[in-house]
């Protein structure tokens, strides 16, 4: 098949001879060509008429995306937020327990203590002040939680206040407690009292000074209180003598040792072994002599030997 064009202007004839392959090809190519720019042309003249309703229907459906995912988020949020809290109070209601426990632990020792109730009552809470902190917090609990929380950090706080008090006063009485003559200097018994008695020695009525206390040779002779050593030595009638001042006004004798084992100047402790019983001076057998004196006046010593029992 040929298609021939003819010009009007009387130019020759062209002819074409559609049997050859390549001007078929090009041919085909041109309408290709064709048909891909009509397409163009049908969307680009469907985006230019296309309504604005349609293009903000599309981003309102992308709004809505987007707030469906940050309302997931939202929730995981929230669900590990309430677990944190539900922990929290967990902890909270453990720590009033504590709290509990720490105030019966306080009663039981101010009782121990031997405390004036009324001084040192759990109940009351002390007197404290100081500055109001006004600076705001970064963020915020729960009302109710965080009231709760408040409530028990100021607990603890009278808490360890009290505590510190009772320490206190626990130790005033304990540092009172061992500088106060308590107890029997050596293992033994009482073979003498406090008073007047017969003299051993002439038969006569004399006033016995101390407790005598009827005790095996060398056995050791124990501090009853702690103190400072005054006097080791040998004293008229006592013999081998150990002197210690208590402070408070109280100062211990013990007498008739057969070896001395402190030193004036020398710091004892209560129970500390301050010498060897013996039978020096005027003793009839080996015993300890003890004597208990009180701003500057010698007292029985019976009711401190009895106090430790």
């Amino acid at each position: 098949m040929q298609i021939i064009l003819v010009s009007r202007s009387r130019k020759v004839p062209k002819t074409f001879d559609l049997g050859q392959r390549r001007l078929r090809w090009r041919l085909a190519g041109l309408a290709m060509a064709a048909v891909i720019g009509c397409g163009v042309l049908g969307a680009a003249l469907a985006l230019t008429v296309s309504s604005p309703r349609d293009r903000a229907l599309a981003e309102i459906r992308q709004l809505k995306q987007q707030i469906r995912y940050q309302d997931t988020q939202l929730a995981g949020v929230r669900k590990d937020s309430q677990r944190e809290l539900d922990a929290l109070a967990v902890k909270l209601g453990q720590l009033e327990a504590q709290s509990t426990r720490l105030n019966a632990l306080g009663e039981r020792l101010t009782e121990v203590g031997k405390l004036d109730p009324d001084e040192f009552n759990f109940d009351q809470p002390p007197a404290m002040g100081g500055l109001e902190d006004t600076a705001g917090s970064a963020y915020a609990l729960p009302p109710t939680l965080d009231r709760s929380i408040d409530q028990l950090a100021g607990q603890f706080d009278v808490q360890q206040a009290q505590l510190s008090a009772l320490q206190s006063l626990l130790l005033d009485a304990k540092i009172d407690s061992n500088l106060k003559p308590t107890g029997m200097p050596a293992s033994g018994y009482i073979s003498s009292y406090f008073g007047v008695r017969p003299d051993p020695f002439d038969g006569h009525s004399a006033r016995h000074t101390g407790l005598d206390i009827a005790v095996p040779f060398g056995s050791a002779v124990h501090a009853v209180a702690e103190g400072m050593v005054t006097f080791t030595g040998v004293r008229s009638g006592y013999g081998k003598v150990v002197e210690i001042d208590h402070g408070n006004g109280y100062m211990t004798r013990y007498a008739h040792n057969s070896k001395l084992l402190v030193h004036p100047g020398q710091r004892v402790h209560v129970g500390e072994v301050v010498s060897q019983a013996g039978s020096t001076g005027r003793s009839t057998g080996p015993h300890v002599h003890f004597e208990v004196w009180y701003k500057g006046r010698v007292v029985n010593p019976l009711a401190y030997v009895k106090s430790h029992r």
